[in-house]
Parts: structure tokens; C-alpha cells; sequence
């Protein structure tokens, strides 16, 4: 397999042809193929089990496709399931951004810094990041996109592994041109498929900044400045320490449970394996008796020539039932441990924070080490975009609620107005900014009434 780096793409002369082999390079890879696979599971057309074909083995020993057999073919949703849950745990609430010692509202003014959509661009690239093992966040001078890995081609530093340049490419359709996008610190060049090679829309790379100016005589606007970002503005979003899709090591519990589970289904549908004795037909060929079985299961009736002392007789035998629930019960316990997930049957009603605690602790662990990952990106973002401030999660948890409340009240005589508010498990950061504003309103408009009836009087020497 071969990788192209940042240094392949300096040694080349032919910009174009090098974009050409580097998007080949990667739709080849492992990774690429272990992403385009991924994606499959979490649109929930699992490959092995929609690839999966039932055989049988004729009476001369040959292997042919079992038509008449039931093919259930049922897929699970565990992957998405899961990914969803661990990406919405910690972003399901957006990005918060609090300097030290300053009020929430000046975390409101970083976000409107790094533009519209930023909590839903963000969110969607970092549950890429968890399926694909990684994805990118465009810096586009006042707002984000997100690049996936089975669209972008990373071209890395081989001497500090950072990444240094970029291709993105997409088509619309299989039958259409494909499109690229060449990226570097010191601009981007787009380039557009015809026949076999990529022809570029500009002889020169184009600034990611340009200032125009608008000439009210003939109506049209000039490029009079251009400018980069010193850097690629593009940074890499990992999902774990281990920097690789989550669909490794879960495939094939997934792919177990859904055998298990389209076979059970596939023998209730062969009516609980009926098997047929045939008497009095020692005379037939082996063909013969194969077309008498093809007939039986597809017809479900044959005629028998009760005269000469033949009969066909049924025999039924029971599903296994409790063995096959048991193996399943036990794949998708082992699914949500391995990864760290919250089976939400495993809380009991009324339970207790202590409990609820105690059963999201693997859930807070590899949430840790998502939100590194993921704050590390978005502290890139923000050096890109000027800002000085760091990124806060308020992971999205189910909790006791009543005895939330109860502890703040027995609390609350040592704690101030804005404390218990913000402790208060069904307010928001929101409503407790609402609530506090109207309470200064209060005492301010308190504070000028009570001002309006003193009169001055003269000072009352002894």
C-alpha cells in the first residue's frame, strides 16, 4: 500500500496528477475501507449479514445456493446506538466556553465568534472521528466545516507527524466528474475530473482571505489584498487515545448477534424444522428425491399412493428457545461493557444517584478521553480564529432528580441565590442568566422607589 505524505506532495512537479494518485492511494487503504465499512454498519445495512447466503449440499455432494431455505436477514443497530450515545453524552448540551473568573455571557460571545451552526458542525465531526477514527474542521474565516475521512486525503509531516496540507474530493453521483480541492498553508487550488485527469480552475494556489473592492463605475469588484492564516487552516479531530474506528473489535459482535438472531428467526419460518419420512419410495432416483423435497417445502403438500402401502409422515422438533436468548442476552451485554456504554435496563426506577453514578462510571471514563481529543481540535479552532478561551462539556446525564433537589435545600442556607439555582437539576444555564437578570431588574427598580420619597433636609447642629 502506498501513503503519500507532505513531503511527496514538495518533491512533485504535477500538482494535478499528484492529487490524482493520492485520492487512489487512500480509497485503498485499510482505514478507507474499515470508514466506507463503517458507514454501513451505522446506516444499519450491516455487510456480513447482508452479504450472508445459505447453502446446501445436493445428494452428489455439490454446493449450490438453498432457495427454498428462509433467508431472514436481520440487521441491529448497535452501532449507531452506541456511537450516538457517547458523542451526545458529552456534546448533546453544545460546547460551552467560560474564561476563569468571568460571567457565562462572555463564554456567549466566543461562540458567536466561531460562527452559525458551530455546536451542530462540531457534534457531527466528532461522531465521524468515532466511526471513521478521524475527521477534519475547516476553519473558514468566521465559521466551521467538517471533512470525513472517506472524503479527505491527510497529507502528514513524516518528521512531526502534524498535518500539513490536504485533499478533499466528492462526487455527486458514480456516473459523475469528480471534484477536488487541494489545501496548503499558503492557499488552495480546486481542481475538476475530465476523462482521466483533474484540470485545475487557476494556474496559482488561491488566498483563504481576500479583500475586494467595488468599483461603482463599471460595477465590478477587484481583488486588492490577499491573505493566509500562516498555517493549515485545517485541524485534525481524533475520537480516542487509540485513534482508530470503533467499528475494530465490535464488528464481530455485531455480526454474531445478527446470525443468531436472523437464524432463530430463519427456523421459526421453516416451521420448526419439520423432517418427512417417505415410505414405500425406495424405487426413486436421487433427483427424484431432491424435487419430492423441493415440492413439500415450497407446495407444503404432495400426493401419496396409499394402495401399494405408501405414506409420508410428518415430524416436527422444537425451536431451541433458551439457549439462543441466552447467547444474545450475553453478546449485548458484552457490547455495551467493551464499550463502555450505559444499558439504561441496568437502572432501576427510583434508583438512587449513587447507583445511577456507579453505572455511568465507564461512560465518564472514555468520556474523558473524548473530550481531550475533541478539546484539543476545537483550542486549534479557536487559535485560528483569534480567540483565547477554553472549551467546557456538560455531559448529558439521566439522574434522580428529587434527591438532587432535596440536597441543594438542605444546602441552601450557606449557598447564594445564583449557586442554587445553577445546582438545581431541572434549570438550565440559560434560565438561571434569565432569573438572575430579573432579580437585578427588581432590586434596582426596589432601590429607586425607595429613593424617591427622601426629601433634603438641612443639617441639625447641637
Amino acid at each position: 500500500m502506498n501513503t503519500y505524505t507532505y513531503q511527496d506532495f514538495e518533491k512533485s512537479e504535477d500538482w494535478a496528477k499528484f492529487v490524482l494518485s493520492a485520492i487512489s492511494a487512500h480509497k485503498n487503504s485499510d482505514d478507507y475501507k474499515t470508514a466506507v465499512t463503517a458507514d454501513l454498519y451505522d446506516a444499519q445495512k450491516n455487510k456480513t449479514i447482508n452479504e450472508y447466503v445459505k447453502f446446501m449440499f445436493t445428494l452428489s455432494g455439490s454446493k449450490v445456493e438453498d432457495y427454498t431455505a428462509s433467508n431472514n436477514k436481520l440487521a441491529s443497530n448497535f452501532f449507531n446506538r452506541l456511537n450516538t450515545q457517547r458523542c451526545l453524552y458529552s456534546l448533546g448540551n453544545g460546547v460551552s466556553f467560560l474564561q476563569p473568573d468571568e460571567p457565562q455571557e462572555e463564554g456567549d460571545k466566543t461562540k458567536e465568534k466561531l460562527g452559525k451552526h458551530f455546536d451542530h458542525r462540531i457534534k457531527e465531526a466528532a461522531y465521524y472521528a468515532l466511526i471513521h477514527k478521524v475527521s477534519f474542521v475547516f476553519w473558514n474565516y468566521d465559521h466551521i466545516h467538517y471533512f470525513k475521512f472517506t472524503e479527505f486525503v491527510p497529507l502528514w509531516d513524516e518528521d512531526d507527524g502534524s498535518l500539513k496540507a490536504g485533499i478533499r474530493f466528492w462526487r455527486i453521483a458514480d456516473n459523475k466528474p469528480m471534484t477536488a480541492v487541494l489545501y496548503t498553508a499558503d492557499g488552495y487550488i480546486k481542481y475538476h475530473e475530465e476523462g482521466s485527469k483533474l484540470i485545475p480552475e487557476t494556474e496559482k494556489l488561491v488566498a483563504y482571505k481576500s479583500t475586494m473592492a467595488y468599483v461603482p463605475i463599471d460595477g465590478e469588484s477587484t481583488v486588492v489584498g490577499e491573505e493566509n492564516y500562516g498555517t493549515l487552516p485545517i485541524v485534525p479531530m481524533w475520537a480516542s487515545r487509540l485513534k482508530q474506528s470503533t467499528l475494530i473489535g465490535m464488528q464481530q459482535s455485531i455480526d454474531s448477534y445478527d446470525l443468531i438472531k436472523s437464524g432463530f428467526a430463519n427456523d421459526m419460518t421453516d416451521c420448526s424444522m419439520i423432517y418427512w419420512l417417505v415410505e414405500n419410495y425406495g424405487g426413486m432416483e436421487d433427483e427424484d428425491l431432491a424435487r419430492l423435497r423441493d415440492r413439500m417445502k415450497l407446495t407444503h403438500f404432495l400426493p401419496a399412493d396409499t394402495s401399494q402401502g405408501g405414506k409420508i409422515t410428518p415430524y416436527t422438533q422444537e425451536v431451541p428457545y433458551q439457549a439462543r436468548d441466552s447467547y444474545l442476552t450475553l453478546i449485548r451485554n458484552g457490547l455495551y461493557e467493551d464499550f463502555g456504554a450505559l444499558d439504561v435496563h441496568t437502572v432501576a426506577a427510583g434508583a438512587t444517584n449513587d447507583h445511577i453514578d456507579a453505572a455511568y462510571q465507564p461512560m465518564d471514563e472514555n468520556a474523558a478521553d473524548f473530550e481531550y481529543w475533541v478539546g484539543e481540535c476545537i483550542e486549534q479552532i479557536c487559535t485560528l480564529a483569534g480567540v483565547d478561551d477554553t472549551p467546557v462539556f456538560k455531559r448529558n446525564r439521566i439522574s434522580n432528580q428529587l434527591e438532587q433537589v432535596q440536597m441543594v435545600a438542605q444546602e441552601a442556607q450557606w449557598l447564594n441565590q445564583q449557586t442554587i439555582l445553577k445546582k438545581l437539576p431541572n434549570i438550565s444555564a440559560e434560565e438561571v442568566i434569565a432569573i438572575m437578570k430579573s432579580v437585578d431588574e427588581e432590586d434596582a427598580d426596589r432601590v429607586q422607589l425607595g429613593t424617591e420619597g427622601l426629601v433634603d433636609q438641612p443639617l441639625i447642629e447641637e
